[in-house]
């Protein structure tokens, strides 16, 4: 799959399966803490500052986001593990997130989007467990890379893709660095429905 990039939009908000878009192209899930910048990541893909909005209050994504681009769809889901959105709150994620994890069958791929400056959290590590045992093909993209100097990215890099055994690459949504390579990762992860 070839992606031009040109051709985006937002599609809907869902809480659960009977809001799902109907529509047969390959789903990528963007999964990570709160505030590690996966908006910003969406934004830098299809170079647009307002595709995703950002917010500057972690927790805000309460609902899975879906993004069509080209001939593929990005799913941005609620961040996990931040301490500030109610208990009640994260007990309502998990049922959600876990549903189209293991229901959706446009699910093709999973980007899990890490912060370069910090060692991945327990639940960073239970979802990159949950990801290998389930097979799913995914990715790390390791995002902040432009807040260390580069001569951290690939020791960091490597500690990150390590502790997770998931393969990955280094990010900067603000000077796009890792862009090209991240264009790379969802053609493949979309391309797995071809094969």
């Amino acid at each position: 799959m070839k992606l031009n990039l040109h051709d985006a939009e937002f599609l809907l908000s869902a809480v659960n399966e009977s809001h799902y878009p109907k529509h047969s192209y390959p789903e990528i899930a963007l999964v990570g803490r709160s505030n590690v910048g996966k908006s910003s990541l969406l934004n830098a893909l299809v170079n647009r500052k307002k595709f995703a909005r950002v917010s500057g209050q972690p927790g805000r994504t309460q609902t899975l986001n879906f993004y069509r681009i080209d001939q593929l769809v990005i799913v941005d889901l609620p961040g996990y593990g931040y301490a500030r959105v109610s208990e009640a709150i994260r007990r309502q994620w998990r049922p959600m997130i876990e549903n189209y994890l293991t229901k959706r069958p446009n699910l093709k791929g999973i980007i899990q989007v890490i912060d370069i400056r910090h060692q991945p959290t327990a639940d960073d590590r239970m979802m990159a467990e949950w990801i290998n045992a389930m097979g799913i093909p995914a990715f790390v993209v390791a995002t902040k890379a432009d807040k260390i100097s580069r001569g951290r990215h690939k020791p960091s890099l490597e500690k990150i893709t390590d502790i997770l055994q998931i393969p990955g690459i280094v990010f900067s949504s603000e000077t796009r660095l890792g862009r090209d390579a991240l264009i790379s990762i969802v053609q493949q992860l979309a391309s797995q429905s071809e094969g």
